[in-house]
């Protein structure tokens, strides 16, 4: 367990001060992605399984061309613009995505090269909590002193890691959880606040579930192997792991800050299946109207997830309005963020 809030009296806090998402343009629907598997493959599934067990109609998908840099760089141009700054105005680049456009170097570096900055770049990795943890890392530097303003991104395109083609029905299942996935990129810009911003933060780190799910290739353990490139996963495991340490990171949260569910304008969840958000509503108790639900029609966009529907909403949000962040990451790591606009 990691905690970190602010203490009393007054202090420099950091705030996201712009927000933006981009979305490839191919869409697959479900049934589309089960004909693929099926003419790849020749296992042959009931009609519709996929949507059917997922709640998910549709997602979308980068051409071929366009990789995780082109969705960050896309979000970042529009995040910079909506502040009204240029790239150079930024002093730290965060790239945090599950997803990367090669092993070495970071792929901030390919985002900072098309976007023209100078600033200190570098990348932050952890699974679907990836651009939460970013966002947190880029608000310790600035209260820190060692950043002015920061770009957060991320780009996400596990599309690439899903087999279309398994072997057998048991590879099929192994990677199932694949299928839910979803293409996406998002931007943030952090900069210092007089008044809101990040309030609290927490996480809890539950490591020994590492292996439940992930692409296991490209690192020392697999350095080379097709079967390693694709996504592995239990999903059934991951959830059952939620639900018995998550809720407790939210009512610490609560707990502590003092909030109520009806204090919080928006609550973002990372969202994995539609049954998946079915059972954190049932087992949280967060009323359904607070939510910004995306999985049906864009699937499980891993890291991005949380930087879309924060995009959705944050034209309609007002100074003083809070939003919690609720991000779920293999590994397996359970992360809150409170955010206040300014």
């Amino acid at each position: 367990m990691h905690i970190d809030h602010p203490a009393d009296g007054p202090l420099l806090r950091a705030g996201i001060t712009a927000v933006a998402s981009s979305l490839p343009e191919p869409e697959v629907t479900s049934w589309q992605l089960q004909e693929q598997i099926t003419a790849a493959s020749g296992l042959r599934l009931p009609a519709r399984t996929l949507e059917r067990v997922t709640g998910i109609v549709s997602r979308r998908a980068v051409p071929e061309g366009e990789y995780a840099s082109t969705l960050a760089v896309r979000a970042a141009c529009t995040a910079l613009s909506r502040a009204g700054l240029a790239p150079y105005d930024v002093d730290l680049l965060v790239f945090a995505s599950a997803t990367r456009d090669v092993a070495e170097p970071a792929t901030a570096h390919i985002v900072q090269s098309e976007l023209g900055s100078r600033a200190h770049a570098l990348d932050v990795t952890n699974a679907c909590n990836s651009f939460v943890n970013g966002i947190d890392t880029a608000r310790a530097m600035i209260l820190a002193g060692r950043a002015r303003r920061a770009l957060v991104v991320t780009g996400e395109t596990p599309s690439r890691a899903v087999q279309r083609a398994p072997s057998s029905h048991g590879r099929l299942r192994d990677g199932f959880a694949g299928y839910t996935f979803g293409d996406a990129g998002a931007a943030v810009v952090l900069e210092a606040v007089d008044r809101g911003g990040i309030l609290d933060v927490d996480t809890e780190t539950h490591s020994e579930h590492w292996s439940v799910g992930g692409i296991f290739g490209g690192g020392s353990r697999h350095p080379r192997g097709d079967e390693h490139t694709y996504f592995r996963g239990d999903g059934k495991e991951l959830r059952e792991v939620f639900e018995k340490v998550g809720t407790s990171v939210l009512d610490r949260m609560r707990q502590r800050t003092g909030l109520a569910w009806t204090d919080f304008r928006h609550i973002l969840v990372h969202q994995v299946t539609v049954p998946y958000l079915e059972r954190f509503v049932e087992l949280t108790g967060v009323p359904r109207d607070r939510l910004v639900v995306t999985v049906p029609e864009l699937g499980n966009m891993a890291s991005a997830t949380l930087g879309v529907q924060l995009d959705l909403v944050h034209e309609g949000l007002n100074p003083g309005d809070r939003v919690l962040f609720v991000g779920l990451g293999g590994g397996v790591s359970i992360m809150t963020m409170v955010w206040e606009k300014a």
